[in-house]
């Protein structure tokens, strides 16, 4: 018997929210191209979603059921394999619940809504009066990590719908060029720059200049290096700018030979190398010990971390 939507006053447990906006799994595997069976092992065998159930047992998920497995999506396609994602999510969601006791997240769904609004549009002006808006009223880490790239991330994710792929473009095209700006204000500081690079195909340009605005300082300016730069160039790259320090930036999971890279690559270098981003949590225990320093993933922690690892207050 295929699953329904049932009403309300039907649901067993779970999320009491309106029956119009909770889904049958025929329909969230349409939504997020999971299969059913695959949305089903998630929820018993790693506790990873925990869908509302009807009175005859029916599976219904709210839009924040949907939210986490495209969640989970994002971690896998990163290398994660799905047994460490239920770790990744309480953890994000641990730090989401701190950063929500501090601030309104209902304003940051009023700002996203505003944006959304200027980009189905694609009307420059308008995005970037609330862009101008929103940087007059948040600090910039809180813009980047909390508005702006959550709605990049979930534009670049739904693009099923016809024109949904142009309005990424758009909002990718505008964000690009408001970093670039942002860096350019800070890069004639004087000082030692920091150089920042990704690991080859696992970060899109957007993400790099982002990184480089939430770790760098006013007087700690960031140089972005191309996405594509070849890691074992480095070396070369290094010796001509003299950096005061290379941070490597990914986003992904990897095994254990990104450590043994880093390290050896951290022995031809004059400068110290760290590294940065989700890899950095995921790489930490096994780079416990070598030249090279883990930033993490967080704003505000990278910045300070690097501060506390130039100023020899942390070892690497």
């Amino acid at each position: 018997m295929p699953e329904i939507t049932a009403p309300v006053h039907e649901i067993a447990h779970g999320s009491l929210a309106d029956s119009s906006e909770l889904f049958p799994i025929r329909e969230v595997s349409r939504l997020t191209g999971v299969n059913p069976v695959t949305l089903r092992a998630w929820e018993r065998r790693y506790g990873l979603i925990q869908p509302a159930r009807t009175e005859s047992g029916h599976r219904l998920y709210s839009k924040t059921d949907i939210e986490t497995v495209n969640r989970i999506l994002d971690w896998i396609e990163r290398g994660v394999a799905v047994s460490k994602v239920g770790k990744i999510l309480a953890r994000d969601d641990q730090q989401a619940d701190v950063v929500r006791a501090e601030r309104d997240s209902v304003e940051d769904t009023q700002w996203q809504a505003r944006l959304r609004q200027a980009i189905s549009a694609f009307d420059d002006r308008a995005l970037e009066h609330v862009y101008g808006q929103l940087s007059a009223t948040c600090a910039l880490s809180v813009a980047f990590q909390d508005i702006l790239m959550p709605l990049w991330y979930d534009l670049l994710r739904h693009q099923g719908r016809f024109g949904q792929a142009s309005e990424w473009l758009f909002f990718d095209a505008f964000l690009r060029e408001q970093a670039w700006l942002r860096l350019q204000l800070g890069s004639g500081s004087p000082g030692s720059r920091v150089l920042l690079a990704a690991l080859p195909g696992e970060c899109r340009k957007l993400e790099l200049l982002v990184a480089a605005l939430l770790v760098g300082r006013q007087d700690l300016p960031m140089k972005v290096l191309e996405v594509g730069q070849p890691l074992d160039e480095l070396t070369l790259v290094c010796e001509k700018i003299r950096p005061q320090a290379l941070v490597i930036f990914s986003n992904h999971s990897h095994n254990h030979e990104l450590a043994e890279r880093l390290s050896r690559l951290a022995m031809t270098l004059d400068c110290p190398l760290f590294l940065a981003g989700a890899a950095s949590d995921f790489a930490e225990k096994d780079l416990a010990g070598s030249s090279v320093g883990c930033l993490g993933s967080d704003g505000l922690v990278m910045q300070r971390r690097l501060q506390q690892f130039l100023s020899g207050q942390l070892d690497t």
